[in-house]
């Protein structure tokens, strides 16, 4: 357990971070669970929408540092490269 007052503090800010950085975790693995229930339909139109709305979201979350930003990149790269495949 931290004993200092600023070791206490460092404790209430990465638990506000962790909170943050968990609801972006999330938010950018529902993005990419919808680009890929859109490429198992076989839906092509759908898919399209849903990596457009994906992709920012992932290059967010890598600028914020809640992945890094190559996973990111291969994660679009591969997305994109599996709609694109459905055609």
């Amino acid at each position: 357990m931290a004993n200092t007052t600023s070791a206490k503090k460092a404790t209430r800010k990465i638990a506000r971070r962790t909170e943050v950085n968990k609801a972006r975790r999330s938010r950018m693995r529902t993005f990419v669970r919808k680009v890929e229930e859109a490429l198992a339909s076989g839906d092509k139109a759908a898919a399209t929408a849903a990596l457009q709305a994906a992709e920012p979201v992932l290059m967010r979350a890598a600028q914020k540092g809640v992945v890094h930003k190559r996973s990111a990149s291969r994660k679009v790269a591969r997305l994109t490269h599996a709609v694109t495949k459905l055609a």
